[in-house]
């Protein structure tokens, strides 16, 4: 069991594979397992960092407000406590503004990053969607929730082939032993909704991969493609089947771009 202390707070993380550091950072609801399918790809290529977010998994859930800058914190901490000078990152969806926010506070300890279904700043339809998560889940069985979660995340396509893979996800919701918190679940999506580096983003100054999916409800294309003018020579990549949830829905592609990307930076 590894963890780093952020500010008085544990965070939990893994180690995968052997090699330069990547760093593995996922999105709001989701621990560092959620990267599994991934990191049996990357593990081959790099040592891999897969940290549980402060709110989630077996890190700390204190009583918000969380922000992003404050997770990238706890990123740094981890860093620090394997001794990491610079590495590479990869974000999905909050984990892609984390990431966003290592590289303008910590340009010195990042080396290239892949910014997944994320955004710079949320627009008022966004802030209502995930504001509303709130209370849905405090009156909503888990298993109802997440299958409302699947209709948001994944594109229609997927439902025409995969229909049991979304019932087991509803009853892993249902019977999860570590359920996450509703400290942990506010407070990192007060983190969301209050993202904002849009003014910030000619500061990422290194190798950048943005990856959306045409059909992401969650986090449109538009989002992505305000990411892609504000970073210089960021590379922009889509799925057209996709939807916010890409990375899961054709992984293999996913996995092949991502995976050389990093290679090659």
């Amino acid at each position: 069991m590894k963890y780093a202390i952020s500010k008085g707070i544990k965070i939990f993380y893994q180690i995968r594979g052997v090699g330069d550091p990547l760093v593995l950072i996922m999105g709001f609801g989701a621990d560092g397992n959620t990267w599994e399918k991934h990191v049996l790809e990357y593990e081959k290529h790099f040592c891999c960092l897969l940290i549980d977010n402060r709110g989630i998994g077996l890190s700390g859930q204190p009583e918000g407000p969380y922000t992003t800058s404050m997770m990238a914190d706890d990123v740094i901490a981890v860093m620090n406590q394997e001794n990491i000078k610079k590495a590479r990152v990869a974000g999905i969806s909050m984990g892609g503004a984390i990431t966003q926010q290592l590289a303008i506070n910590y340009p010195e300890r990042v080396q290239s990053i892949a910014l997944i279904s994320t955004w710079a700043k949320f627009n008022n339809f966004a802030k209502s969607m995930y504001s509303n998560l709130k209370s849905l889940r405090l009156t909503s069985d888990p298993g109802v929730f997440m299958g409302l979660l699947q209709l948001w995340i994944f594109a229609p396509p997927y439902f025409e082939t995969n229909l049991l893979d979304l019932e087991e996800g509803k009853i892993g919701a249902r019977n999860n032993s570590n359920p996450q918190t509703q400290n942990g679940f506010e407070g990192q999506l007060n983190a969301c909704v209050q993202h904002d580096v849009i003014d910030q983003l000619h500061k990422i100054n290194v190798p950048t991969l943005i990856t959306v999916g045409d059909l992401d409800i969650m986090t449109p294309p538009s989002f992505s493609k305000l990411l892609h003018h504000g970073i210089k020579n960021s590379l922009f990549v889509n799925f057209p089947n996709g939807g916010h949830v890409h990375h899961w829905e054709d992984l293999e592609r996913f996995n092949q771009i991502t995976t050389e990307f990093f290679l090659n930076n």
